[in-house]
């Protein structure tokens, strides 16, 4: 099966539901088959999820970790579902660096 990419329109509809959840400092953006969330200064991110597109409908969860790696996560679903769950069972990973620097 060849390889799916995000479309055009999947980093805007991660990034509204994350603002409508008062999550504004977040921003998301399109990479390939992902939607990578970041916030902070856009010539110096900081990383906080991604989404991989797996099928037209399926997407893979990766979590950022040190050293701008990804950690793979076994959670695949429909993209509003993995945006949803991370903000009600992930919610310290969603924190605004930033804002609080003294959590990171």
């Amino acid at each position: 099966m060849p390889k799916q990419h995000a479309e055009s329109w999947d980093p805007q509809a991660v990034e509204d539901r994350l603002h409508e959840h008062g999550l504004t400092h977040l921003r998301a953006r399109k990479h390939g088959a992902a939607v990578i969330v970041e916030s902070g200064p856009k010539d110096n991110p900081w990383k906080h999820f991604r989404l991989r597109r797996d099928t037209v409908h399926m997407w893979w969860l990766d979590m950022a970790s040190r050293g701008s790696r990804w950690d793979k996560t076994p959670f695949r679903d429909q993209r509003d579902k993995l945006v949803d769950m991370v903000i009600e069972q992930f919610p310290w990973t969603l924190t605004d660096v930033l804002g609080n620097p003294e959590r990171t």
